[in-house]
């Protein structure tokens, strides 16, 4: 396989989505780009799918890096479009007749925050009958709803950081949450317009005024002297946890983008205490919320579980259904090798698929006995 970012015909290939048009389209190449190496240098053929920000597909083929795409597009790229139908699938353009089906066996999904980890991506593929990993359409819309997913753990049993609706909330309910507040989009993640503020006012003056809050804003507290811990969480084979990390803040009160993603690697270069050095029955509360939450969010593939912790209580924050790098960083002990974490991830969407379709019901005996549309209306 060339190794000069051309594309390559191949039966049983694996397709690695990467980048998309949203706010972590940079931290989706970086992601990517990590997942196709480890496929190809292992000797499992794969080859990037480049999702751009206008929104196209693109065949890169294998090999690239990332500063191929600070332009958009590499050079070399091949445009691919999308089928559905009795032939569904990624195809190309021909001068004459219909467009070529490209083959991907299996479409390893590396888009972090919308549209590729809210369920959009994901309804379609579901829609071109192909296998993929990480979440279900049902279960990436959840995970990326953070008002959702405090509900859903709340509901199961596990305490979330209390949050609001900024536009819904009241004066006495923000007022209820104390100050300073922290503003977060509800659908959003890799910190990116996590603000602190000093009042309900100003949380209010900062929505208005950036597009990262055009689909809904939070209000949450700020928990003095709290910090984060995270855990990661994969489902295949079986249920398995990672060890306990604690990321490193180094430029505020919050763990920013800043902190989580560097130049180089993405998360898995960030600053981090792994495994965290916690109270015991800190780490006991975790590892025993963490596949309660997995069920009750319908995890697939391998997530992170986000917590905040005093050194005395426990409280989850959010989910990343397709987190940074995939969090190949926390899998020490045991030690998991990112291709192991991949071939797994492969593995569970041939297997287990995500989505099949259902008939039930559609048998036309209702058609058949319906009147016309005509006296429906009369």
């Amino acid at each position: 396989m060339e190794e000069t970012g051309g594309c390559v015909e191949a039966e049983g290939r694996a397709g690695v989505i990467f980048g998309g048009p949203g706010p972590e389209h940079d931290v989706s190449v970086l992601t990517g780009l990590q997942a196709e190496r480890c496929l190809n240098d292992n000797g499992i053929p794969a080859a990037g799918i480049y999702w751009s920000k206008d929104g196209g597909f693109h065949d890169v083929g294998a090999g690239l890096e990332a500063a191929s795409f600070r332009g958009g597009v590499p050079a070399g790229a091949e445009v691919l479009g999308v089928r559905l139908g009795r032939e569904p699938g990624f195809c190309r353009a021909r001068k004459l007749g219909r467009p070529a089906a490209v083959p991907f066996r299996v479409i390893v999904v590396c888009c972090h925050g919308a549209p590729g980890e809210c369920g959009r991506l994901q309804g379609l593929l579901d829609l071109m009958g192909v296998p993929y990993t990480g979440p279900s359409q049902p279960g990436a819309a959840l995970g990326m709803d953070k008002l959702a997913f405090a509900a859903v753990a709340e509901q199961a049993g596990v305490s979330a950081i209390p949050r609001l609706d900024l536009a819904a909330a009241d004066a006495p309910a923000l007022g209820a949450l104390g100050t300073p507040l922290i503003v977060k989009p509800r659908y959003g993640g890799s910190s990116l317009g996590v603000e602190l503020v000093d009042d309900a006012g100003s949380a209010r003056a900062l929505v208005r005024s950036s597009p990262l809050y055009a689909s809904g804003a939070l209000a949450e507290p700020y928990l003095k002297g709290w910090y984060d811990i995270n855990i990661a969480v994969r489902t295949w084979p079986e249920l398995q946890l990672s060890p306990i990390e604690r990321p490193i803040r180094r430029s505020g009160p919050l763990l920013s983008f800043e902190d989580k993603y560097v130049p180089d690697e993405g998360m898995a270069g960030a600053a981090r205490e792994l495994p965290a050095s916690i109270a015991p029955d800190i780490a006991a509360a975790v590892t025993a919320q963490a596949p309660v939450i997995a069920e009750a969010a319908a995890v697939r593939g391998v997530a992170r579980l986000d917590f905040m912790t005093d050194g005395a209580n426990v409280l989850v924050n959010e989910i990343n259904t397709i987190p940074g790098s995939l969090a190949r960083y926390l899998w020490i002990d045991p030690e998991i090798p990112f291709v192991r974490q991949l071939t797994d991830l492969i593995d569970e969407a041939v297997t287990r698929p995500a989505y099949r379709p259902v008939l039930t019901g559609a048998d036309g005996r209702l058609l058949r006995s319906a009147a016309s549309v005509a006296a429906k209306l009369a």
